[in-house]
């Protein structure tokens, strides 16, 4: 799911964020409303919706422009659940991807993937690589924000 979101927003923090919240609210509607028939793309819309909210609040909006009408075609898209289950190979292929980006040190590749491939907590990371939390936690953070500066490079060279 995070993969999909990561993709649909271009953005690791803020797709990170969106899916924690989606989860968040899922955990308060799901007991009370019951389960949706695909959760898996209720989550994935929920995180978009969130995500599109964050990127307003943060008045960013002529900034991403282009991002959301590519998540507003995607929303109107027909069967986006479909769509959303027959893409996960694709989208965890291109997320292995993104974690090994060649502009990051082979250390950080490895945390970063163990992060946001396998799921492990920062602290988890941390003891691995025998330091404190917060300096692994810097690391993520730095690393993500070198990922997205060379998308963003990369597309102005482009166009």
């Amino acid at each position: 799911m995070l993969a999909t979101v990561i993709r649909l927003v271009g953005d690791f923090h803020l797709a990170e964020e969106a899916v924690q919240d989606a989860f968040a609210i899922a955990l308060e509607q799901w007991p009370h409303d019951g389960s949706p028939a695909n959760p898996r793309a209720w989550l994935i819309a929920t995180a978009r919706h969130k995500a599109i909210d964050a990127l307003r609040r943060a008045g960013r909006f002529e900034e991403i422009r282009g991002e959301l009408r590519r998540i507003t075609e995607v929303n109107h898209a027909p069967d986006i659940a479909d769509r959303v289950d027959a893409a996960v190979p694709d989208e965890r292929l291109r997320l292995i991807f993104t974690c090994c980006h060649p502009a990051l040190a082979p250390e950080v590749q490895v945390a970063l993937s163990l992060r946001t491939l396998c799921g492990l907590s920062t602290d988890e990371i941390a003891r691995a690589f025998l330091v404190a939390p917060p300096t692994m936690a810097q690391r993520l953070v730095r690393a993500k924000r070198k990922i997205h500066d060379a998308r963003h490079s990369i597309r102005g060279a482009a166009a």
